[in-house]
């Protein structure tokens, strides 16, 4: 089995799971055209389409392929053709002594002519030439080391791809952390505003029960502070960038963890709108709500 071409180390480097490639290649006696494509996926899910004959190089394929991709739903496809020089002619002589002696049979008949004879069906058959085990296994090995170079170009055309996405998602990062900050400087989350917007809200709650229990006004007056108060979720939105980023610039199959982030980031997003009293506030929670729906998208295509 051929020694697969060397994958890169990540430094840095992330990889879309889409792409395509295809290697042609040749022995004399005939040609093959190997075809991979590769779209997203939960896992890796290898594919194989191999015509008659060569259903044994399913295994190095699958092989093959894991030693170049992670994660993706790879399509691996195997075209071969024979070529002229493979095969030889010969005459079927039974057939042709049959059609001699019908003619003759027949009276009047005219004395059949070669070349007439010749294009009947099944006169002339091709013959494949038998080939040496050595023929065949070094067949093999070509055909090895050509989707070894498919995959490799695959594996280039994914993290050129990937590169685009590492740009868009810091992008998209970008804007997170903008809104965030833009959100905490909103005067709704200023501890001044916080304090007097749990003040009114006691003052409604003793207002509307003034025989309140003391404990029972404790856990209120707690549960008030807490939806007033929306510094966690910020704290936890930039610990997320800050995470996001250490990955990318980690690289390699990140693209579960960064999908797992995109999931935090909406929680954080949604409790942040949930809780907001203050109009402006709320207009930045739905801003970080659509910045981290379209965040998921390019992850979404990250091994």
């Amino acid at each position: 089995q051929p020694e697969a071409l060397p994958v890169a180390k990540n430094s840095g480097s992330v990889a879309s799971m889409t792409g395509f490639a295809r290697q042609e290649g040749g022995d004399g006696r005939l040609t093959w055209l190997w075809e991979v494509k590769s779209v997203n996926g939960r896992g890796l899910d290898v594919r194989c389409r191999l015509p008659s004959g060569h259903e044994g190089l399913e295994a190095a394929a699958r092989a093959t392929a894991q030693k170049h991709c992670t994660r993706g739903n790879l399509q691996i496809a195997l075209a071969i053709n024979r070529g002229e020089a493979s095969a030889r002619f010969q005459i079927n002589r039974d057939l042709l002594d049959q059609l001699v002696a019908l003619t003759r049979e027949i009276e009047g008949a005219a004395p059949p002519r070669i070349d007439g004879l010749l294009t009947v069906r099944g006169v002339v058959e091709t013959v494949e030439e038998e080939e040496t085990k050595d023929q065949l296994d070094a067949r093999m090995a070509a055909m090895e080391a050509d989707l070894a170079r498919a995959l490799g170009a695959l594996t280039a055309m994914r993290r050129a791809e990937g590169r685009r996405l590492k740009d868009i998602i810091i992008e998209r990062l970008d804007e997170i952390e903008r809104l965030t900050a833009a959100a905490g400087e909103s005067a709704a989350v200023q501890p001044e505003a916080v304090r007097e917007r749990l003040r009114t809200q006691v003052e409604e709650l003793l207002n509307a029960a003034p025989a309140l229990p003391e404990e029972r006004l404790a856990q209120e007056a707690a549960l008030l502070a807490t939806k007033a108060d929306v510094r966690e979720e910020l704290d936890r939105l930039s610990a997320h960038v800050a995470a996001a980023r250490e990955h990318l610039a980690e690289g390699g199959p990140i693209g579960r963890r960064l999908d797992f982030l995109c999931q935090e980031f909406n929680r954080e997003a949604n409790t942040l709108c949930s809780k907001s009293w203050d109009v402006a506030l709320n207009r930045i929670g739905l801003d970080l709500k659509a910045a981290v729906d379209q965040l998921r998208e390019q992850v979404q295509n990250v091994e």
